[in-house]
C-alpha cells in the first residue's frame, strides 16, 4: 500500500459559503415561486414549480455537501476511502473539501498507550451547526479519525528479563516514534500503536538476553567470537542503540520511523538484588583492600631505601623484618594504631 498525498482540495472555505449562500437562494427562491406560482399560467407555472421543488430539495440535502469538510491542525493526518477504497491522504493544516461520501480510517484512534503527546482521539470532536430556516445541520469538523504526525515517547512498562547469566533483572525503556507512512500504519496492521508496543517487548527481550548486567568474563556481546567487557550497566548507549534498530527493523512495514530508544529502568529483581548487593560490596571491598596494601608495600619500600641513602639508621635483617611487619600493621589496619614505646633493645 502507497501513500497518496491528496492536493488541491483547500477550499473548505468556498464550499462552507457557498452551501450556505445556496440556503440563503433557495429559501427566497421557496418564498418567490410560492408568490409568483398563483399568477402563471401553463409552461411558466411549470417552470415554477420545478423551480419551487429544486429549491425544496437542496435545503432537505444541501447539508449532504457539509459532510466532505476537513479541518486539520498542523501535524496531523486524515486517510480517506471512498466505499471500501483507499483514495488519498490528507496532510498538513487547512480548511479541507473533500467527497461527502468518503470516509476517515484509523483503526488506533481510541487506542491510547502510556506516552505523551498521545490521546484519545476518539472523544468528543469539535462541531460546525449550520442552520437554515428550519433544517440544522451538525458537522463533524475534526471526525475523531485524525493521525497525529508528532513526535510521540512510548514509555515502556518495566518488564522482568534473564540477562545472559541467567540473572533476573527489571529494565525499561522509551522509545521517541513517529509516524511517516499514514497508509502503512492503517492498512498494513490492524492497530499500528499496539503493534509497535508489542514489538517494542519482544525487541527488548532479544537484545537484553545477550548481554549480563555488568561486565562478566568469557561473554560475547557482538557476536565475533570474541569476549568483551559489553554489559547493560556500562554499554549502555550501545545496547539503547541496538534495541532501537531491532524496533525499526520490526515496525517500517507499519509505516512508522523508531527516532530513538533510551534506558529508563535498570536494576536487579528484587529477589536476587540483596544477594547481588553483598556481592557488588565484597567486590569493592577487595578492590580497596588491594589498593591498600599496593599503597602500604610501596611507602615501606620508600621507607626504607630513605634510612639506606640517608644513612640514618643500619638495621639488620631482623630488624627490617620487625619494622616491615609494624609499618604493614599501621598502614593496612582498619583502626588507628596504638603506639607501644620500646625502651629496652630487640634482643
Amino acid at each position: 500500500m502507497e501513500e497518496k498525498i491528496l492536493t488541491g482540495k483547500k477550499n473548505g472555505m468556498v464550499v462552507l459559503l457557498g452551501v450556505i449562500l445556496g440556503y440563503v437562494a433557495a429559501v427566497i427562491g421557496v418564498i418567490i415561486t410560492v408568490q409568483l406560482r398563483w399568477y402563471a399560467f401553463g409552461f411558466a407555472r411549470f417552470l415554477l414549480s420545478a423551480l419551487m421543488v429544486f429549491c425544496i430539495l437542496y435545503l432537505a440535502l444541501g447539508w449532504i455537501l457539509l459532510c466532505g469538510l476537513r479541518v486539520l491542525k498542523p501535524q496531523e493526518a486524515l486517510v480517506l476511502t471512498l466505499f471500501g477504497k483507499y483514495v488519498g491522504t490528507l496532510k498538513g493544516e487547512g480548511f479541507y473539501c473533500v467527497n461527502p461520501f468518503c470516509t476517515a480510517v484509523n483503526p488506533a484512534a481510541k487506542t491510547k498507550l502510556n506516552q505523551s503527546g498521545d490521546v484519545d482521539s476518539g472523544s468528543k470532536g469539535s462541531f460546525l451547526t449550520i442552520a437554515a430556516g428550519n433544517q440544522a445541520a451538525q458537522v463533524d469538523m475534526s471526525s475523531g479519525k485524525r493521525i497525529s504526525l508528532k513526535i510521540m515517547t512510548l514509555n515502556n512498562s518495566r518488564q522482568k528479563i534473564n540477562d545472559c547469566l541467567g540473572n533476573p533483572i527489571e529494565i525499561g525503556i522509551a522509545v521517541m516514534w513517529r509516524v511517516t507512512d499514514t497508509a502503512k500504519a492503517v492498512f498494513n496492521v490492524d492497530n499500528y500503536k499496539e503493534y509497535l508496543s508489542l514489538q517494542c517487548d519482544a525487541a527488548l527481550r532479544n537484545i537484553v538476553r545477550i548481554y549480563p548486567y555488568d561486565v562478566a568474563p568469557n561473554v560475547d556481546t557482538t557476536g565475533d567470537g570474541v569476549a568483551d567487557e559489553g554489559s547493560l550497566r556500562g554499554s549502555s548507549e550501545v545496547v539503547a542503540q541496538r534495541i532501537r534498530d531491532e524496533i525499526q527493523s520490526k515496525v517500517s512495514d507499519a509505516g512508522l520511523e523508531i527516532l530513538e530508544a533510551r534506558i529508563t529502568y535498570l536494576a536487579y529483581a528484587p529477589e536476587i538484588a540483596a544477594v547481588m548487593l553483598q556481592r557488588q560490596q565484597a567486590s569493592a571491598i577487595i578492590d580497596a583492600r588491594k589498593m591498600i596494601v599496593d599503597g602500604a608495600v610501596g611507602m615501606v619500600e620508600m621507607a626504607l631505601e630513605r634510612l639506606n641513602e640517608n644513612q640514618v639508621v643500619t638495621l639488620d635483617e631482623e630488624r627490617k623484618a620487625a619494622m616491615v611487619s609494624n609499618l604493614l600493621v599501621v598502614l593496612c589496619g582498619n583502626h588507628d594504631a596504638q603506639p607501644v614505646v620500646n625502651s629496652g633493645s630487640l634482643y
